[in-house]
């Protein structure tokens, strides 16, 4: 793992000429960028072993994950104290969310590490490049790229509870054209998605079958032509409430998400390669089924969400270390849902975006960004954003500065909008926020230090209310309806420190502090903690490559306690969790890899009466040829 600009931690300090693309939409050297960036490499992801993106997200700062079970259960991802739905999603480049869902948000639970090369995790709001939704930050996730020589990968994996592994890919370049293509293949028994601790007995099994595909053809030597593709579907076996009594328990319901994520694009460099321009085509679609088994089967539930895309950017460099980014996006969402054989609801919404951002060095070892968008939804009006940020390196004495400002903003989602408990007066939720840091490089860059503060408030939340009266944004909704009422702040400190005394031992060590409070002025819950957001998370990664070729590593994580309820009467006890895992190479091309996932069989909720994996031990091998 690389931590990137205000925080390094999860590998060693990185080099300077270290490129990141989601802090300014287009590739920039690490030492221009002033937000705080997590970048998680491939050698980093083969050395963790992780099966789900979700466990490597758990270990950066900042970032909480909430996941209602076990493999394949619906896993959501919080930045610096933001709701969920906070976060943007990319995979490829291309925008994840769901508009079925209530909030409109991105379920991570079928995201496997797979052929996944690259995670970038962006902390603090993004809007002015990113739009709705990048409130609390923005995870990329990039796929393998094709290269200019011809390559294959895999790996299969086998272990507890019967579960089982499988990842390929192949990539290389042919004359013009420069392709990727894999897949990948998961299943395991899973365990009791209602705790096994509160009586869970009935194991929940998962499989997921994804496929992922990236070309590149080169027209001319100025342009060329993207095409890009994701699949997934996952299979999830589900607990609920079942009658009599609807009490949360064992039941038999089968839940099945398919993704697809599509894009085409035309490139297009003019004036010597100075004005890069790019039209692209983006789709997403999501369609989930929940069917119940027990008795006679019934589809529960049936949702489809899709996103349509278009967008136009250009980046121009100006002079020698000046550059704009600007761009324009038409983005249309639809939903189609019905629940128990009832009859579907339909909604639709459409928004327009335009964006602009200059990067300036006016001077040695200092970058300057600003941005600013406005985008146009055709339900609740305009929202403006504005973002800068800076950083300065003072490279002899191993020294960065970074400070930023930014805004963000959320969409109300098409079911807060459109639905039977809908209000189309709704506005967008807003926030503003800073964050400042030092990071400082000690012996010829063996040691790193970094801390960062941050501060953010949000405002015309949108939460669920009551309607007793028939008046106002209530009537015609005796069941409730959705309101801009609510507020919050999140602040705190986020600490790292990356140690690499030898080629061979690498150290990095976080802990994040994120007090995130309920600021609604006369609320009963006026500030409480918000809820599922711990106080406290650190941990410590130890890897050593012994002489003969042997890797072995540690990773510890400790999350405090936090509270499932607003009124934080429910408490969610903290918990560690300890991963070992080894890797032996055996030639130039094969690779034996063990783990043993929490080690210490700890036992721990990241929701209420929803069971966690507990120790679990793996074996695999990795070809590379």
């Amino acid at each position: 793992m690389i931590i990137a600009t205000l925080m390094l931690a999860g590998a060693a300090a990185l080099p300077a000429e270290t490129i990141v693309v989601t802090a300014n939409r287009t590739p920039q050297p690490l030492n221009r960028v002033g937000q705080s960036i997590s970048v998680v490499d491939r050698p980093e992801l083969d050395r963790r072993q992780n099966q789900t993106v979700v466990d490597v997200l758990r270990t950066l700062p900042g970032v909480t994950i909430v996941r209602n079970g076990g493999l394949g259960a619906v896993a959501t991802v919080s930045i610096r104290g933001a709701e969920s739905d906070q976060t943007v999603a990319l995979i490829d480049g291309v925008k994840l969310n769901d508009p079925s869902t209530v909030g409109g948000g991105f379920n991570f639970g079928n995201l496997l590490v797979g052929n996944i090369e690259r995670i970038e995790v962006l902390r603090g709001a993004q809007s002015v490049l990113w739009g709705s939704q990048a409130i609390g930050g923005v995870v990329n996730m990039v796929t393998r790229q094709p290269g200019e020589d011809l390559r294959a990968n895999a790996r299969a994996e086998v272990g507890w509870r019967n579960t089982a592994n499988l990842v390929a890919n192949v990539s290389g370049k042919f004359g013009p054209l420069a392709a990727s293509v894999g897949g990948g293949w998961l299943r395991s028994d899973g365990i009791s998605n209602f705790s096994e601790r509160r009586g869970g007995r009935e194991r929940d099994g998962y499989e997921n079958i994804g496929a992922n595909a990236n070309f590149n053809l080169a027209v001319t030597d100025d342009i060329s032509i993207d095409a890009r593709g994701f699949y997934s579907r996952g299979r999830f076996n589900a607990d609920g409430f079942a009658p009599p009594n609807f009490s949360f328990g064992d039941v038999n319901e089968e839940n099945i998400t398919r993704e697809i994520v599509a894009y085409t694009g035309l490139n297009a460099a003019l004036l010597d390669g100075r004005w890069r321009n790019r039209l692209g085509l983006a789709y997403t679609d999501t369609d989930r089924r929940n069917t119940a088994l027990d008795g006679a089967p019934f589809v529960s539930f049936d949702g489809q969400g899709r996103n349509e895309r278009l967008e136009y950017q250009g980046v121009i460099d100006l002079a020698d270390g000046w550059q704009a980014t600007f761009g324009a996006e038409r983005e249309v969402s639809r939903y189609t849902t019905a629940s128990f054989g009832g009859a579907p609801t339909r909604a639709r919404a459409r928004i327009h975006s335009l964006y602009a951002q200059a990067v300036a060095s006016p001077i040695g070892g200092l970058t300057l960004t600003a941005g600013l968008r406005h985008d146009d939804h055709d339900r609740f009006g305009g929202a403006t954003t504005f973002g800068a940020s800076g950083v300065y390196m003072i490279e002899r004495t191993g020294t960065t500065l970074r400070a930023s400002h930014a805004e963000g903003f959320r969409a109300p989602s098409l079911f807060q909008l459109l639905s039977n408990f809908g209000n189309q007066q709704l506005r967008p939720e807003r926030s503003a926020g800073w964050d400042a840091g030092v990071t400082q490089r000690l012996a010829d860059g063996r040691l790193e230090i970094g801390a960062t503060w941050f501060h953010r408030l949000s405002s015309d939340l949108i939460i669920f209310i009551g309607c007793p009266g028939q008046t106002g944004i209530c009537t015609g909704r005796p069941f409730g309806t959705y309101d801009n009422v609510a507020r919050a702040r999140a602040q705190g400190l986020e600490l790292a420190l990356t140690m690499r005394p030898t080629t061979a031992l690498t150290l990095q060590f976080t802990h994040g502090l994120v007090d995130s409070r309920n600021t609604s002025p006369g609320n009963a819950n006026q500030n409480r903690r918000l809820a599922r957001r711990p106080e406290m998370s650190s941990s410590l990664l130890v890897d050593y490559r012994w002489g003969f070729g042997l890797g072995t590593g540690f990773s510890v994580t400790n999350v405090g306690r936090s509270f499932e309820n607003a009124a934080n009467t429910a408490v969610l006890p903290g918990y560690t969790l300890v991963d070992v895992r080894a890797a032996l190479p055996i030639g130039r091309h094969l690779e034996l890899t063990a783990r043993i996932d929490n080690l210490f069989d700890a036992a721990y909720e990241t929701a209420l009466n929803f069971g966690q994996p507990g120790r679990a031990a793996y074996a695999g091998l990795r070809v590379a040829l």
